[in-house]
């Protein structure tokens, strides 16, 4: 029997929800706040969550927020229950993983079809990760791991996030491996001054979290999109799959990693050795690499260019300014376009 946790704080909503629901021959159990709602969605790992969002003690983002950060609740549909006023705030909502909403009053019907919507897509998820493992498995002795990747990622479909979307938190718990089709995505690290760093920025055809997916450890830091992004997910369980069954692929992993390490021990010399002048102009040239378009320029921020380069926003601007006025770029508002590559280049030796 299908599992529905309601959580909602009125007691007159909740009677009407539960004789819906028991009616429609759900097994429901329900909660009267968020850490209620939070410890039963542990204990009885519902099929699908009913959540009101105002509620005392733990509102309910702070529920999705702890059952996102749960892999054994992460990846329960969540439904947020909500009054009319509380639409604008729908939004963040969503984009901390909320699969649907109902505006409070709602229908009998309404009700029943979202749950019905949501477990749906849950089943047919469920039956494109066994099938894709499946086929893994009948595929073995073909040891053709790298194409057997590639119709795999064909196959899955991307999700969207928006620019200051934030993908994963540091300290999350690492659920599975994202690969990015478009966009850019930057990962951050707080320093004990609470400066931040960039450890990384990550573009189409890279993927994101090899190195804590393999060290089965939190992420350590936070990974945000710099610009809207498309990436596609890749759960453990399926990731750990190709890494056994297809050498090609494990080494492909290797490779990704090992370049990680070296080009952040790299990173990590020029942060502790160079000049800022040096710092700020290797940063400038590592996004035109990645931007491979210089006749263009790239837009960036200040507060990103100076957690890249590991320097204060303000020393970022005096820096730029000196390079306008010695005219190594050209300068309007966040957008910098490379005048002389060549002396920039010079300048990190």
């Amino acid at each position: 029997m299908i599992k529905v946790l309601v959580i909602e704080d009125n007691n007159e909503i909740m009677e009407n929800v539960v004789e819906i629901l028991e009616l429609a021959g759900y097994k429901v159990m329900v909660a009267e706040n968020g850490i209620q709602g939070v410890a039963k969605a542990t204990t009885g790992l519902p099929d699908i969550v009913l959540c009101d969002i105002m509620m005392p003690e733990l509102d309910g983002y702070g529920v999705l927020y702890l059952l996102n950060k749960n892999p054994e609740t992460s990846n329960i549909p969540f439904i947020f229950i909500t009054a009319k006023s509380e639409r604008l705030d729908l939004r963040k909502g969503m984009e901390m993983g909320a699969d649907d909403y109902l505006t409070k009053p709602f229908g009998r019907l309404e009700l029943l079809n979202a749950i019905e919507t949501r477990l749906k897509k849950k089943e047919l998820q469920h039956h494109f990760y066994s099938k894709s493992l499946e086929k893994l498995d009948r595929l073995i002795v073909k040891n053709d791991g790298l194409n057997e990747l590639k119709k795999i990622i064909a196959e899955r479909k991307s999700r969207l996030f928006k620019k200051n979307q934030v993908i994963h938190y540091e300290g999350d718990s690492a659920t599975g491996v994202y690969l990015v089709l478009s966009g850019k995505i930057k990962t951050i690290k707080m320093t004990e001054d609470g400066r931040e760093l960039m450890t990384g920025i990550y573009e189409a055809e890279d993927f994101l979290g090899i190195n804590i997916i393999l060290s089965s450890n939190p992420y350590d830091d936070t990974a945000t999109a710099m610009e809207d992004s498309y990436l596609c997910f890749f759960p453990k369980l399926q990731f750990d799959e190709l890494l056994r069954l297809y050498p090609d692929i494990a080494a492909k992993f290797l490779r990704i990693l090992s370049n990680e390490i070296r080009n952040k021990d790299a990173y990590l010399l020029q942060l502790a050795y160079q000049s800022v002048r040096k710092r700020i102009a290797e940063a400038i040239l590592r996004l035109f690499r990645k931007e491979n378009n210089e006749a263009n320029g790239l837009i960036i921020s200040r507060d990103d260019l100076a957690a890249l380069s590991g320097t204060a926003s303000e020393t970022v601007s005096r820096t730029l300014t000196e390079f306008k006025n010695e005219g190594l770029i050209e300068k309007k508002g966040s957008a910098l376009r490379m005048l002389n590559l060549d002396k920039i280049s010079k300048m990190r030796n």
